[in-house]
């Protein structure tokens, strides 16, 4: 066997190989970068927030099985990729509820965003505009509905309602947010009651947080964190009164059981802009509110949050879409921690998806800077999956381009 010829090492053969990153002096922006995914981000929030206000983000109700089931669905599927089309230019916008979005998604209405991070609803609302994407306020807020229109006044601007037991008061909300620009109104209706979500109970979860011997100590391990609840603006429900009892009570005097179809028809009489209703969970409900007069729906189960083993969204999705998608705009929530996930959404009829979770992993990554990575990375994601599947706007994605592979079927077959 011949010997290998070894010679001494060139310099210039070597030399363009060696490209050393320059350090970067801000280590926010730097662990930003590194993060790829969605999970990425989720794994930076879990090392820098205290663990009740990450659990509130990360959790879900009872045994959590809805939250994991929604996620899974979306692993579950096939795409079927078209070839040798031109993609060169990729189109992500289009129309949604009377105006055009840049990206096909939304950032959705989340409770308390503060705890997460100081800068909370204000930073979701300016990196929502930077993007071109609707953010959507929700009742319960930590920046009040006029804060978050001063802060992004070009932002498109979406409120959530939960009704109260007091009428006239949800209807004081719906004037404020009218008059002060938001287009859309998001009316959740899968909420009566609080659902059990153990993770709160346990961490005995409150606004503002209680100085407990567990938060004292975990104060060591997040000192920044605490550092910024001491020096802002104390947290509180910033459209609504000060609270300052744990969230499960606060729910529980606030939501009404009493809500009908009837109530709900009220509710849109009183609103001038786009009505939406979040939380449809069956086709019956879905042809209800759109016969009431809905101008879109939101297959949602809260998250996960309300009732478990809740029918998954995007399951339900073809169906609904089905059978009302020639009628209302249909939207989608729960459970997408990818772009893909987003097109595969789209391409089973949803107009536009609304991103939760996602947000407030990004928020407690970096605050505005993290919100706005978990936007590229997910806009990122979108264009690159439209061109592997060989389309080049968002109006050509179809059923033809998934498939939901079934892993939890009806014993009837229904």
């Amino acid at each position: 066997m011949a010997a290998i010829e070894r010679r001494f090492p060139n310099f210039h053969d070597f030399a363009p190989l060696i490209r050393f990153r320059r350090p970067r002096l801000n280590r926010t922006a730097q662990r930003l970068d590194a993060a790829l995914t969605v999970e990425d981000l989720r794994r930076i929030a879990q090392r820098r927030t205290p663990r009740a206000a990450f659990d509130y983000t990360d959790g879900a109700a009872e045994d959590e099985i809805s939250l994991e089931r929604a996620r899974q669905a979306f692993r579950d599927i096939e795409f079927h990729p078209a070839i040798l089309r031109d993609v060169t230019d990729v189109d992500t916008s289009r129309d949604v509820l009377g105006a055009s979005v840049a990206l096909p998604f939304a950032i959705a209405p989340t409770g308390f965003t503060r705890l997460m991070h100081t800068a909370g609803e204000l930073a979701g609302a300016r990196a929502a505009e930077a993007a071109g994407i609707p953010f959507s306020l929700s009742t319960l807020g930590t920046a009040s509905i006029e804060e978050v229109a001063a802060a992004a006044p070009g932002a498109r601007r979406w409120f959530q309602l939960y009704m109260w037991r007091d009428r006239e008061r949800s209807m004081a909300l719906l004037r404020r947010a009218a008059d002060a620009g938001y287009d859309t109104l998001l009316a959740t209706v899968d909420a009566p009651v609080p659902g059990a979500r153990r993770r709160d109970t346990r961490n005995g979860m409150s606004i503002p947080p209680a100085l407990t011997l567990r938060a004292v100590a975990d104060a060591i391990v997040h000192p920044a964190w605490w550092f910024d609840l001491f020096t802002t603006e104390p947290l509180s429900f910033a459209s609504l009164d000060r609270w300052s009892g744990t969230v499960a009570q606060y729910m529980d005097s606030m939501f009404d059981p009493s809500m009908t179809f009837d109530d709900l028809a009220w509710v849109r009489s009183q609103w001038p802009g786009r009505f939406v209703v979040k939380g449809i969970q069956t086709l019956a409900d879905a042809r209800a509110v759109v016969d009431l007069g809905a101008d879109g729906i939101v297959l949602s189960n809260h998250g996960g949050r309300q009732l478990d083993r809740a029918p998954v969204p995007f399951a339900l999705l073809p169906h609904v879409a089905r059978e009302v998608g020639a009628d209302t705009e249909i939207l989608l929530d729960t459970g997408i921690m990818s772009g893909a996930d987003i097109v595969a959404a789209v391409a089973l009829g949803a107009r536009c998806t609304l991103i939760g979770r996602a947000y407030l992993y990004g928020l407690m990554a970096g605050g505005q800077a993290g919100v706005q990575r978990v936007i590229d990375i997910l806009a990122e994601q979108i264009r690159r999956t439209m061109r592997l599947l060989g389309v080049s706007e968002l109006a050509e994605l179809s059923p033809q381009h998934v498939t939901q592979l079934r892993r939890w079927v009806p014993l009837d077959g229904g």
